[in-house]
C-alpha cells in the first residue's frame, strides 16, 4: 500500500505491526546515457513491484529524491541536498511515522552517496527510540552474492550509471535509456590500490573523490555490458529479499 493514497480513516484502521519503507534516492547525472531520475526511478519501481507482490503487508512512503549528491555537483543537473538537511528532513518523516503507531520502519537505499548519513540516520532514530525496529537496506547490499553471479564485467563494472542501473532501466523505462549514447569502454580513473571499490568490491580505505575525479563522463563502469533480462533478474532478486525482510519485521 502507498502511504499517500490511503485515507487518514484507512491509515488509523491499519494494524500497526505492519512494515513501513522509506526509499532514499537522488536526482544527479548518470552519464550520457540515462536520465538524472535515474536512482529516484529505481526507487519507485522496487517500490511498485513489492507492492505488487505484498499489498496488504507494506505500507511505502513518498520516495525522497534529492538527497546527498554533493560530489556530483561537476555535471549539469545534479541536484544537492547538505548532509545536515537530509539528516533532519528524513528524521521528521521518520518521527512522524512513529507518532502515528507505526513501529517498523526500513530506510530503503537507491543512492551510494546516501550510505554514510544513512547509517547516521539509523543510529539516531534507533538509540531514540528502542522499542521499535529501524532497518537501514541498500538494495546492492541487499543481494550482493547473487550480483557477483549476474556481473559480466571486471572488477570496477558496477559503480554508477553500470552494467546494473543501465540493466534495471533497460528492463522497466527502456524509453529513458539513450542506448546510442551508451559508452562503449570503462572509463574510471584508477586510484591507490587500498582505495579502489565498486558497488561490490569494497575498497580497504575510504579516499574521497568527485565523481568528475572518477571518471570524466561520469559513468564508473561497463554499462555497455548491461542488458533487459539482467536487469528483471535482478528486480526478482531484491522484491524478494525485501519480501522476506518485511515478513521477518512483521511477526515482532
Amino acid at each position: 500500500m502507498k502511504w499517500e493514497t490511503r485515507t487518514s480513516t484507512e491509515l488509523a484502521a491499519l494494524d500497526h505491526n505492519i512494515p513501513v519503507i522509506l526509499p532514499i534516492a537522488a536526482i544527479e547525472q548518470h552519464g550520457p546515457h540515462l536520465p538524472l531520475a535515474t536512482d529516484s526511478m529505481i526507487a519507485d519501481h522496487f517500490m511498485d513491484q513489492i507492492n505488487k507482490a505484498i499489498p496488504d503487508s507494506v505500507l511505502t512512503l513518498p520516495t525522497i529524491r534529492v538527497a546527498c549528491s554533493e560530489h556530483h555537483m561537476q555535471f549539469a543537473g545534479t541536484l544537492t541536498s547538505r548532509h545536515e538537511s537530509f539528516l533532519h528532513y528524513s528524521l521528521d518523516i521518520l518521527t512522524s511515522v512513529l507518532q502515528h503507531g507505526f513501529k517498523n520502519l526500513i530506510v530503503f537505499n537507491c543512492h551510494g552517496g546516501n550510505l554514510g548519513i544513512g547509517q547516521v540516520l539509523l543510529e539516531s532514530i534507533g538509540y531514540r527510540y528502542p522499542q521499535c525496529s529501524f532497518v537501514l537496506i541498500t538494495w546492492w547490499k541487499l543481494i550482493a552474492t547473487e550480483l557477483a553471479q549476474l556481473q559480466e564485467s571486471e572488477a570496477g563494472g558496477v559503480g554508477h550509471a553500470c552494467e546494473f542501473e543501465t540493466s534495471l532501466l533497460l528492463n522497466f523505462a527502456p524509453e529513458h535509456v539513450r542506448e546510442d549514447q551508451i559508452p562503449t569502454m570503462q572509463t574510471n580513473v584508477p586510484t591507490y590500490d587500498w582505495a579502489e571499490g565498486d558497488m561490490l568490491q569494497g575498497s580497504q580505505a575510504s579516499f574521497y573523490r568527485r565523481m568528475d575525479e572518477m571518471t570524466p563522463n561520469g559513468v564508473y563502469g561497463a554499462p555497455f555490458l548491461a542488458t533487459a533480462d539482467k536487469g528483471l533478474a535482478i528486480s526478482r532478486l531484491v522484491t524478494h529479499a525485501l519480501k522476506n525482510i518485511v515478513a521477518d519485521l512483521s511477526t515482532k
